[in-house]
């Protein structure tokens, strides 16, 4: 029997847009790259306005999400030490995880050595952006002006600010507990809302794809293969080890059933490339198929979205190696002691947004002296690794808040254990709108 399109899940549809639009790219750049029609009104037309619309759509939920579902979340922690608790245990283990990742990627590196013999010429196209020091990030973490923080989408601001605003609501009586069921009611619609553009998702993912790869340097993948092909695996690597080693040994949950209820949310990290935009995806995902509280979840995914780039750190660790080696330079103990703390503490400061792992790269290399005109020999890569970056940042988000909630005793095991939980998505009947 023959499915129509309604039938199918969420993820079959999204991966079915997935690979769609990869096959319809790699048409278009090897048989129609040269044709202005489909140059001006396809790639550059239709597929860029329609995958654009589909980020916006994602990213306007993402400021009143965070501050919606933290406000709520913070204002049912009537201790305060409670809230003292669940923010240092999630903060040290996104640092030990971003740790093992760029540890993983140095150790990985040394043993391949990717860029012995690579002999590449630096290009001196690009100009690093100075990186914040790690002073003005601690004081930009309080806004001066908290609508501003929120118009320009500074999500480490937001969360300073929706945390303050939920204890306050908690404290403050029976005033508070009218105002927490404005936000409970707030962030039950965020939710329905987040479900509901769930719709166009397929369409979304097919032109992001489908543009992506009609113009991308398939050249440049084949020129720098060692050096791809080892942050792959040290990507996968860490996933499949890191995550689900910790996951195991700290809640007895089965890494299996978390990789198989990840699809959606690391497919859409993959074709946004963005663990921002991705944050609505990782709320209902560990809420409604792990069975996380959302007074966890509220908190610790929002967080992870800023401070856990375990996929950027690897990035940073495989291209310092590379870099090093391609340029003859030979780096000491101390030196990759010094990447790792570097990149570690520079993780606080990394928001979740396309191309932004190239700042903290040139951090990186400044600490140990090497060329930043080494950053152009892995940019010609970068745009589809980044992809793959976000989704192991996601990943790592949801891994990081089961094994939080399961040792606040906020996880319902019987939801993650249903392969069946969350799996239907809403859908708007649009005959019924007037």
């Amino acid at each position: 029997m023959i499915k129509t399109w309604n039938q199918y899940s969420l993820t079959t549809k999204v991966l079915i847009g997935m690979i769609t639009g990869l096959a319809t790219g790699l048409v278009i750049r090897t048989f129609l790259s040269e044709s202005f029609f489909v140059s001006q009104y396809i790639t550059d037309g239709l597929f860029h306005i329609i995958g654009q619309i589909f980020i916006s759509s994602l990213k306007m939920l993402v400021v009143p999400l965070i501050f919606t579902s933290i406000v709520c979340g913070t204002s049912s922690l009537t201790d305060a030490s409670t809230l003292g608790r669940l923010g240092a245990k999630t903060l040290l283990l996104y640092l030990f995880t971003t740790a093992v990742a760029i540890t993983l990627a140095i150790v990985a590196g040394l043993i391949v050595k990717p860029g012995d013999g690579a002999n590449l010429e630096a290009a001196s196209i690009f100009v690093p952006q100075d990186a914040p020091a790690i002073s003005d990030i601690l004081i930009h973490l309080f806004p001066d002006n908290p609508v501003e923080a929120m118009a320009s989408g500074n999500t480490l601001q937001i969360i300073v600010f929706a945390v303050l605003f939920g204890i306050a609501i908690g404290a403050a009586g029976q005033p508070g507990e009218r105002i927490a069921r404005i936000f409970d009611s707030m962030n039950e619609v965020m939710m329905k809302l987040v479900a509901l553009l769930m719709n166009i998702a397929p369409y979304g993912v097919f032109c992001l794809m489908a543009k992506l790869f009609s113009t991308i340097e398939l050249s440049a993948i084949a020129s720098l293969a060692k050096y791809f092909t080892l942050l792959l695996c040290v990507l996968l690597l860490h996933v499949l080890v890191t995550y689900c080693v910790l996951l195991k040994v700290f809640t007895g949950l089965s890494p299996l059933t978390f990789l198989s209820k990840m699809e959606d949310a690391a497919m859409f990290a993959f074709s946004t490339a963005s663990s921002n935009a991705t944050i609505p995806v990782s709320m209902e995902t560990v809420t409604h198929r792990f069975g996380v509280d959302n007074r966890i979840s509220s908190f610790t995914i929002p967080l992870g979205s800023t401070v856990n780039m375990d996929g950027t750190a690897i990035m940073q660790g495989v291209a310092t190696v590379f870099i090093a080696q391609a340029f003859g330079i030979d780096l000491g103990i101390s030196d990759y002691l010094s990447v790792i703390l570097t990149a570690t503490l520079a993780s606080i400061g990394t928001a979740g947004v396309p191309g932004v792992g190239m700042v903290m790269l040139a951090m990186v290399l400044q600490q140990v002296g090497l060329p930043l005109e080494g950053i152009a020999l892995v940019m010609g890569v970068d745009r589809l690794l980044d992809m793959v970056r976000s989704a192991v940042n996601i990943t790592g988000d949801c891994a990081v808040t089961c094994i939080v909630a399961r040792s606040e005793d906020a996880m319902d095991t019987s939801v993650f254990n249903d392969p069946e939980a969350g799996v239907k998505q809403e859908t708007i009947d649009f005959h019924h709108i007037r």
